[in-house]
């Protein structure tokens, strides 16, 4: 289904998210039905009937906010993921994680909306309002937790994301500040309904961080005429990764706190030392990239400096099952080409003739000539005759600019323009190593989980008096001092795991990495009749978009194969016409289909995160 608000829906995500909807219509209606049953008068609020019903509804909102908020941080796990697992891109993961969010926050501002009607009706509000309970629910720590989440959601926005990404980015961090209170508000024993996604967060989270330590340095660069930038970094040539994986990135030179995600352009198969990624410099961390790379150009290599970057990942798929298909239709716009780069170098750099489509054809979408500069890394395949290995054909649309008679032989000329740049100058190199293993993950989180239940039960004996806990026990809620225990032992449990990790981390740490320059690519050679007629293939369209039904159409006349993939990467006003032809051009859902006719399977990709 392909919907403008709602995006591109598979019949699988419609099928999950209406049992999702059914479980939460079930669990409201049955706790709110048992409530309404053993319904009894307050005697302090002196509410009235419908007062206390709409009350006791209104509580049982903030149950389904909790139900997902136990889902909310599931899918934008990384190193602990296992939706990757599952075949579920990471870009698919974060859509599930805004579609959860918005539905927490839509069910807690009903829940602290109502309870607040209630307050006011019953002239109860300036009381209540500033409550902070030594027993039971703090009315004021899920006042904080729900602000906290409100601005999260808020400048989560698209409106807010996309043009000021530094408020979105920084306002994020606060789902510490809506965890901890969310905790004194519900108690302990609703946390632990949360706590398996916050457990893993945060082991996640802290994983993370020792695996970008140490920094290491860039090797070298190419300085596009688009306004981009190739950095190619060190990396262990036993670190193996995925085509269209991405890493995240932090230099510290343009900011210390600031993450990014590139898609890796390289392939771990031809490219044993290095790995590479494309930076388009449209906002202002990546122009600010871009300044302090084209300021190196008129240094001398003398008083050339190393540059550190931080590096996280690479993160990617499991599997690469949508490599498979008798062909591919690969669909890219501005810098969507960059995860397509890294499937055509995974291609080229095999020597299997039956494990990768034998006919591609990729149609790249840009606004102005220059950009085309991006095919650099693929411009000898390009340049080249087909094999028995690989067709590649490439339709190139140039939307702004008009100009009559220039083709394919003309845009070569952008090659020729980037400029090549070294930067590691006596600059302490670590290489990129990755993620650990899954095996020794688990055993962190194996180790961690033991960790903290034995600081529960040891803080629980030790602090908590015995006639304290009986009492407490025959509580409703239990008493805030037991979240503060909860609290304790969850920070001691993360460190002890940490200290692990990075103990595990320098023992794999190898200093003094002689940096591997990179690889050069041949000078285009255009005037042999070899290459004249590869050239003609190729088409340029000018001063126009892709009618992709044409496209669809023309490459199903081909003879590609009754199963064709298609992969689409750009802005998603494209994936959308590229879902929508695919869908229609789809004979597999058709009842008077031929088997023998093509089917088209959509796949979705993500150039940063």
């Amino acid at each position: 289904m392909v919907n403008n608000l709602l995006g591109i829906l598979s019949s699988t995500e419609i099928l999950v998210v209406f049992l999702f909807m059914i479980f939460l219509g079930w669990t409201y209606y049955s706790r709110i039905s048992n409530d309404l049953k053993k319904l009894m008068p307050d005697k302090s609020l002196k509410l009235n009937l419908w007062q206390l019903k709409y009350l006791r509804i209104a509580t049982r909102f903030g149950l389904l906010a909790e139900a997902c908020l136990a889902l909310l941080l599931l899918p934008i796990l990384r190193g602990l993921s296992v939706f990757r697992i599952l075949g579920i891109q990471f870009e698919a993961s974060v859509k599930y994680h805004t579609w959860v969010g918005t539905a927490m926050i839509f069910f807690a501002t009903i829940h602290g909306a109502s309870t607040y009607l209630v307050w006011g009706v019953s002239h109860h509000i300036q009381h209540e309002i500033w409550k902070w309970q030594k027993k039971g629910r703090i009315y004021l720590a899920g006042e904080i937790a729900l602000i906290a989440g409100l601005v999260i959601w808020v400048t989560s926005l698209p409106q807010i994301r996309r043009r000021k990404f530094e408020i979105f980015y920084y306002t994020h961090h606060l789902y510490s500040v809506l965890l901890v209170f969310f905790l004194f508000h519900a108690g302990d024993r609703h946390f632990y309904t949360v706590f398996s996604g916050v457990f893993l967060f945060s082991l996640d989270k802290l994983l993370r961080i020792v695996q970008s330590s140490p920094k290491t340095c860039i090797v070298s660069a190419r300085i596009f005429p688009s306004k981009a930038v190739e950095l190619i970094l060190p990396k262990d040539s036993r670190m193996k990764y995925m085509p269209t994986s991405v890493i995240f990135l932090k230099i510290p030179a343009i900011s210390h706190l600031q993450w990014h995600s590139f898609s890796i352009i390289s392939s771990s198969r031809a490219d044993q030392h290095i790995i590479s990624v494309i930076i388009k410099c449209e906002g202002w961390w990546t122009s600010s990239l871009y300044d302090l790379m084209h300021a190196q150009l008129d240094k001398d290599a003398d008083k050339m400096k190393g540059i550190p970057v931080a590096i996280e990942g690479p993160y990617g798929p499991a599997s690469l099952d949508f490599l498979k298909y008798d062909s591919l239709l690969m669909v890219a716009g501005g810098s969507g080409i960059t995860p397509f780069l890294s499937i055509l170098a995974e291609i080229d750099s095999t020597t299997s003739k039956t494990r990768f489509p034998s006919r591609i054809q990729l149609v790249y979408v840009i606004k102005k000539a220059q950009d085309f500069c991006l095919l650099h890394s693929i411009s000898h395949m390009l340049l080249s005759k087909s094999t028995e290995k690989c067709h590649l054909k490439l339709k190139l649309f140039v939307t702004q600019e008009t100009q009559a008679g220039v083709g394919i032989r003309e845009l070569l000329n952008e090659f020729f323009k980037v400029k090549s740049l070294q930067l590691n100058t006596g600059c302490p190199s670590y290489v990129v190593y990755g993620p650990e293993s899954s095996s020794w993950m688990a055993t962190i989180v194996g180790f961690c989980s033991i960790f903290f239940l034995s600081f529960l039960i040891l803080f629980n004996h030790t602090i908590i008096p015995s006639e304290k806990r009986s009492r407490l026990s025959k509580e409703k809620t239990p008493s805030w001092v037991v979240d503060l225990v909860l609290i304790a032992a969850f920070v001691l449990a993360l460190a002890c795991s940490t200290l692990m990790a990075i103990i595990l981390r320098w023992r794999r740490v190898k200093k003094g990495i002689t940096p591997t320059p990179q690889k050069e690519i041949k000078p285009l050679d255009l005037s042999s009749a070899e290459t004249t007629n590869v050239l003609d293939e190729h088409e340029v369209h000018n001063g126009g978009r892709p009618n992709f039904k044409d496209i669809f159409d023309k490459f199903k006349s081909e003879n590609c194969g009754p199963n064709i993939g298609v992969l689409v990467c750009g802005p998603e006003s494209m994936k959308e016409s590229v879902a929508s032809a695919c869908q229609w051009e789809s004979e597999c859902f058709k009842l008077c289909a031929k088997r023998t006719e093509p089917c088209f399977t959509f796949h979705s990709l993500n150039f940063t995160l």
